[in-house]
């Protein structure tokens, strides 16, 4: 006597992954999150290899690992993935600080931020992106 199978989350030709904890604001994220929406998958690893910003390789390392979900565990087609979402989320924020003059305390917050990624594979005539 076993549990039934939780159904997907995502439609039959999508799939995604997520990264937690990174160290970054929210914000500063939802730049290279931009970056990548609606892009090829090829062409969304590429600009996140090149890009400057330093989280954009956890970007990326988050992306591959969609692109691997798609291809391991949904038998998606990697040549014909869009990266369909890429949406940011606040986590925790760490608070520290630092004592200034005249007995007064400098707040100083370190957040963190999470990324999900998901990629759809969409016919290859009918994509015009």
């Amino acid at each position: 006597m076993s549990k039934d199978k939780n159904p997907r989350r995502v439609a039959e030709n999508e799939a995604l992954a997520k990264a937690k904890m990174l160290r970054t604001s929210p914000q500063k994220l939802n730049l290279v999150a931009q970056l990548i929406r609606g892009k090829k998958v090829e062409k969304a690893l590429s600009d996140l290899t090149f890009s400057k910003k330093r989280i954009a390789l956890d970007v990326r390392k988050c992306l591959q690992s969609a692109i691997a979900n798609a291809e391991n565990n949904h038998n998606l087609d990697v040549d014909d993935l869009i990266v369909a979402e890429a949406y940011v989320g606040k986590n925790l924020t760490m608070k520290r600080g630092k004592p200034r003059a005249r007995g007064r305390f400098g707040k100083i917050v370190k957040p963190f931020a999470e990324i999900t990624i998901k990629v759809r594979q969409v016919e290859a005539a009918g994509e015009q992106a």
